[in-house]
Formats: C-alpha cells, sequence, structure tokens
C-alpha cells in the first residue's frame, strides 16, 4: 500500500493532465526570452499578482534570494521574522548571496507588527548597517501555516514606507492564505515591491517559482537569476505544469485545508500531544510530543513502519502537511496509526 506522504506539500506528483500539458507544451530558449510557455505563465503570474512583470525561477529559494539581492547592498539589513524561511532554510544565502545581515523579529506563529519593525529600523548612522527590507512569510511554514492578517500587512507596510524600505513577501504558500480567507492575491500584494510564489507545494507542479514586481525591479531580478545559475533553455516544458498548476489546482487547495484540520482535531485528543486545533487555519498541523512518550524522531520512525511519513522539525516537533495526493481516507489511515502508537498505557517511544 502506498505510504501517507505528509512530510511536506513539496512531495506532489504532477496530476495525468498536468503531465499532458507538460508533454505538449510549446517551447523555445527562454535565456533569450523565445519560450512562450514561459513567457504565457510569467504572463499570467503578473495579471494575477496584480505587478508589471513576473519572472520564472527553479525556485523558492531563488525567488527570494534574487528579490533580496535586487533590492539590497552588500552591508544592508533585512527584517525578517526570527522563524522566517529566508532564515532557517535557505544555506544562508542573504549573507552569501547578497552580503545582508538579518535583523530578527519575534511574534507569536511567524507574525509581527508594525511597531516591532519601528524598533528594529536603524538610525542613519555610519556605525551601523543600513535597514533596506522587510520580508513577510504568508502563509508561515514555521507558524503551521498561519496566515498574515491584511490589517498586519498594511500596517507594517506602512512602518516600512515611512522609513524607505522595500517590502519582500515570500508568498511561496499565497494562494493558501487566499483560499483559506477568500481574499484576492492583490489584497496582499499590493503592499509589496516584489512577490514570490511557489507552484511545486500545494499547486502541485513539479518545479519552479516566480517572482513578480515592477518591470524595473523583474530586470534586476532576471539578472541575478542568471548570476545565481538560474536561467534555463526549454523550460516551457516545466512551466506548463506551473501555469496548469495555477490555472486548476487553487481552488482545491481547501480540500487540503479541511483534512489538516480533521487531523489536527482527531491528533490533539491523543494522549501525550500538545496541539490547539484553532491554530490550524491551512495545510500544515505541527504538534508537540510530551517527553514522557518519547521523541519526534521516535515516533516518525515507527509511523514510517506503519505506512505514514510525517517530518519531525524540533526534539518534541512533528509537522504533518496535507496535499493533493492525501485523500480523507489517507487522513484515517494517518489518525489510525498515531492512536495506535499512542495509546495510553504503552510502552514510551525512545
Amino acid at each position: 500500500m502506498k505510504p501517507v506522504d505528509l512530510r511536506s506539500d513539496t512531495v506532489t506528483r504532477p496530476t495525468p493532465a498536468m503531465r499532458r500539458a507538460m508533454a505538449e507544451a510549446e517551447v523555445g530558449d527562454d535565456v533569450f526570452g523565445d519560450d512562450p510557455t514561459v513567457n504565457r505563465l510569467q504572463e499570467r503570474v503578473a495579471e494575477r499578482l496584480g505587478k508589471e512583470a513576473a519572472i520564472y525561477v527553479a525556485s523558492g529559494s531563488m525567488g527570494n534570494q534574487t528579490s533580496i539581492r535586487a533590492q539590497t547592498q552588500p552591508g544592508d539589513e533585512i527584517i525578517a521574522h526570527c522563524d522566517s524561511h529566508i532564515y532557517h532554510y535557505e544555506a544562508g544565502a542573504p549573507a552569501g548571496l547578497s552580503g545582508c545581515s538579518l535583523k530578527l523579529l519575534p511574534g507569536e506563529r511567524g507574525l509581527f507588527d508594525a511597531d516591532a519593525v519601528r524598533t528594529a529600523v536603524r538610525p542613519t548612522d555610519s556605525h551601523f548597517p543600513q535597514s533596506a527590507l522587510v520580508v513577510v512569510e504568508n502563509t508561515h511554514n514555521r507558524g503551521g501555516g498561519s496566515i498574515w492578517p491584511v490589517d498586519h500587512v498594511a500596517a507594517v507596510h506602512d512602518v516600512a514606507r515611512q522609513h524607505g524600505l522595500k517590502m519582500h513577501l515570500d508568498g511561496a504558500r499565497l494562494m493558501n492564505a487566499c483560499v483559506a480567507t477568500g481574499h484576492k492575491p492583490t489584497d496582499y500584494t499590493r503592499y509589496f515591491d516584489t512577490v514570490s510564489i511557489c507552484f511545486s507545494k500545494g499547486l502541485g507542479a513539479p518545479v519552479g517559482s516566480a517572482v513578480a514586481g515592477s518591470k524595473e525591479v523583474i530586470k534586476r531580478v532576471h539578472r541575478f537569476r542568471k548570476m545565481f545559475g538560474g536561467g534555463m533553455r526549454q523550460a516551457g516544458v516545466i512551466a506548463a505544469g506551473a501555469l496548469y498548476a495555477l490555472e486548476h489546482h487553487v481552488d482545491r487547495l481547501a480540500d487540503d485545508h479541511t483534512n489538516a484540520k480533521r487531523l489536527a482535531s482527531a491528533v490533539a485528543e491523543l494522549p501525550d500531544v500538545i496541539l490547539d486545533p484553532a491554530t490550524v487555519e491551512t495545510n500544515i498541523v505541527i504538534f508537540d510530543l510530551r517527553e514522557s512518550a518519547g521523541t519526534a524522531k521516535a515516533l516518525c520512525d515507527a509511523l514510517r513502519a506503519d505506512g505514514v511519513l510525517m517530518f519531525p522539525i524540533a526534539p518534541q516537533r512533528i509537522r504533518a502537511v496535507t496535499h493533493l495526493d492525501v485523500s480523507r481516507e489517507d487522513i484515517e489511515r494517518a489518525i489510525a496509526a498515531l492512536s495506535r502508537l499512542l495509546k495510553r498505557g504503552q510502552p514510551v517511544l525512545r
């Protein structure tokens, strides 16, 4: 039986219809700007995000890092949350590729407020790095798929503008936020100079992300995409998967949210688990395991033997992510496996 893979929404595989679209894609040389499928995707992304232009890039990390490089100078400082993806999961790229330091802000479930940004902005003084860019992640991965309220974004934007700072949205799962709230993407993106979105997570494409912004900033992003080794040739083959995902897989994200909430409500009832189901807003479920029950790794190893894959993200913390390859029946299998392993009176996991 196929495992129930809840490690990430990056494990999705292209659907048969998506594979057909990829196989039949018109292609050209994207470095020369000649790939018609890539061009259609970029136009569609710019339109949907309310920006002048967009560019297709290989990954979400590349999207974030080209956006950072295009809007900063070496020695600048970036304001971001202490649990942000650009800090934890992008290999030190702000320092390594852009020469920037990070000012990391606290805040519950990946959110910070306008006052925190105001306090973090450096004085204009030769002794200090210069504050240049604010990065918001929506939804927030390590925050458990948490959603930024639009009014929070607007308030942070106002402070950033008062101090002459640019704004970047790490919107890898932006469409999850939109489906969960009913907001249009532009309700969020209007506050940002650059926006990155990912096609290979909940949207289910095999490869790629995009960056959107003004024509001027996307021209700079294009240069840094090339500098970072991201120029692609007949990329229409993979861009067709991204285009199909954008046109057919957005509304169905609601199913993933429903499945995540079902999983969360059941897991919260199990012994030795710490989880408030009300915190699960989209497709990510993060829960803690009491030390008396063993470690997160031990539980994940035991689940794997039972055909369920989850991801330990800290000694006592586990992440499970729903996606289009996980059905309601799969969720019930995962719940049953967890229930067997965490049954009261059973030996602890080690």
